[in-house]
């Protein structure tokens, strides 16, 4: 039962992602959460080791998938044409 739960989030959360920055948060929210359900399952050997191992590990997951995306800075120009940078 949980095997299905979390193929089927992780399918949701795939496809949730429109950006490569989202795409990149969310795989690495979902790498999180498996390395960290792994890991509180084997330390405790219990299942709520494995649930706060992966709230845990998705959240740094993602945290660090957001902060190793790459930002793109795009130029453009205003209304009075002075030159802008923002983010694309």
């Amino acid at each position: 039962m949980i095997r299905k739960l979390l193929l089927v989030t992780a399918a949701a959360a795939a496809l949730g992602a429109c950006t490569p920055r989202e795409e990149r948060t969310a795989t690495g929210a979902l790498i999180g959460a498996g390395a960290g359900a792994l890991i509180g399952g084997a330390a405790t050997g219990r299942a709520g080791g494995a649930l706060a191992g992966a709230a845990i590990g998705g959240v740094g997951g993602a945290i660090i998938g957001d902060a190793t995306s790459p930002r793109r800075v795009c130029v453009g120009r205003d209304e009075w044409g002075r030159r802008v940078r923002y983010e694309c």
